[in-house]
């Protein structure tokens, strides 16, 4: 019987709260989970120890109790709503870590303006950016415009509801070619008089570099390149390859610097596009939780829900191992979405410079089942149930689907 104490684990209704489950619970960790629905693939889990449904109203009404309950000495989070939420109660509670970032600091990742202002002072190549105010011309600032763009929200929690409250779609991302678009997009918004960001577009690959942050230093650290996204313009990593941990040496460098700027700690993603004809990196964002291509890090051990675990409740201080870097991911429902739409509906890649390579996409999407260095987001040969029951789900839904 593990000597570790309990996690309470919120979110398992992806793969990146099951990949936490899975992780944590190989190294021991006894995790209780809190599920949106019974049918949550995190439940599934041999990894997940006990879970609970999760209970209605605010975090900090429910939470203590399921404290006591289970003993957990440590409770950690998937969605941004839920950091928000736990980063407003004490850091302990009684013997119990909440293992979220402070306040402050997360507040300046979450509004990509204050980090974009945070890293051009840490010396890091942001792309040009503006933020459409009440009372500009926005007709005059947009002729002035270099195209195309990319419109995309400052805080995307703090404008969801007031988005949904005015009748008006949340998209998360924009691609904008010409002056009539983006004033047709700004009028879009003018009934909250509220704007997203207007942003250069910046070519290249994603380039993702995690970090663990402690005291203003880095204990622990992985790379890796976007190959493919859903939907394929931008958006959800579907598949993904660990970067050589020689590469990029210099950018890591300036990742640590911008997170000790922003007085981060614990884990975080630092996101470019990296063009590598001009070894050129334009930073993108600081993704504060964890990140949706976590499975990838877990595979090649880079640990990090482990690190922050062992850091905070066991109160480890010696340096994680290397992870490997030789290994890619593939998170296959959406990854066999992006195959069909670039094979049956070109017409909807919002990308004006996306390059559409069909027959090279299939051929490497049907070769990926027998590489050797493939391994999966959900799937497991050694935790199966919460890959059929992912399947399964998909089979009803294709089932009522049809019938309406």
């Amino acid at each position: 019987m593990t000597a570790f104490p309990g996690v309470l684990l919120l979110g398992l209704e992806n793969a990146i709260g099951l990949t936490v489950a899975r992780e944590l619970g190989g190294h021991g960790v006894p995790v209780h989970g809190i599920a949106r629905s019974a049918a949550s693939i995190g439940t599934a889990s041999r990894h997940c120890t006990d879970w609970t449904l999760r209970p209605s109203g605010p975090i900090a009404d429910w939470l203590p109790d399921l404290i006591d309950r289970t003993g957990a000495q440590a409770v950690l989070a998937v969605s941004e709503s839920d950091l928000i939420e736990l980063a407003a109660l004490p850091p302990m509670i009684g013997d119990c870590h909440i293992l979220v970032p402070r306040p402050e600091p997360l507040e300046r990742v979450l509004d990509k303006l204050q980090t974009l202002h945070a890293a051009a002072a840490a010396g890091l190549r942001v792309p040009q950016t503006w933020q459409p105010r009440a009372g500009e011309d926005f007709a005059a600032r947009a002729a002035q415009m270099r195209y195309p763009l990319v419109a995309k929200w400052a805080n995307p929690p703090e404008i969801m509801a007031v988005l949904e409250q005015a009748g008006l779609e949340w998209i998360k991302t924009d691609y904008v070619r010409t002056p009539d678009q983006l004033v047709a997009l700004l009028d879009r918004y003018t009934p909250v008089g509220r704007w997203p960001l207007i942003q250069q577009y910046c070519r290249g690959v994603g380039l993702g570099q995690m970090l663990y942050m402690q005291d203003g230093q880095a204990t622990l650290r992985f790379q890796h390149r976007r190959l493919h996204e859903w939907p394929p313009e931008g958006g959800v990593s579907t598949l993904c390859r660990a970067e050589p941990t020689g590469s990029h040496h210099a950018q890591m460098a300036l990742s640590e610097k911008l997170l000790r700027a922003l007085d981060w700690e614990g884990q975080a993603m630092v996101e470019y596009r990296y063009e590598p004809d001009s070894d050129r990196y334009w930073l993108m964002e600081v993704n504060g939780r964890f990140w949706g291509s976590l499975p990838l890090a877990r595979h090649c051990g880079a640990d990090f829900a482990w690190e922050a675990y062992r850091r905070k409740v066991l109160g480890q201080t010696d340096a994680a191992p290397p992870p490997r870097d030789d290994l890619r991911a593939r998170y296959m429902v959406p990854e066999t979405k992006r195959l069909a739409r670039i094979l049956f509906a070109p017409g909807r890649i919002g990308d004006p410079f996306f390059r559409r390579r069909p027959l090279f996409d299939l051929a490497s999407y049907l070769l990926a089942f027998i590489d050797p260095r493939a391994r999966y987001y959900v799937f497991s040969r050694s935790d199966m149930r919460p890959w059929l029951r992912d399947m399964a789900q998909m089979v009803r839904k294709a089932v009522r689907r049809e019938r309406r």
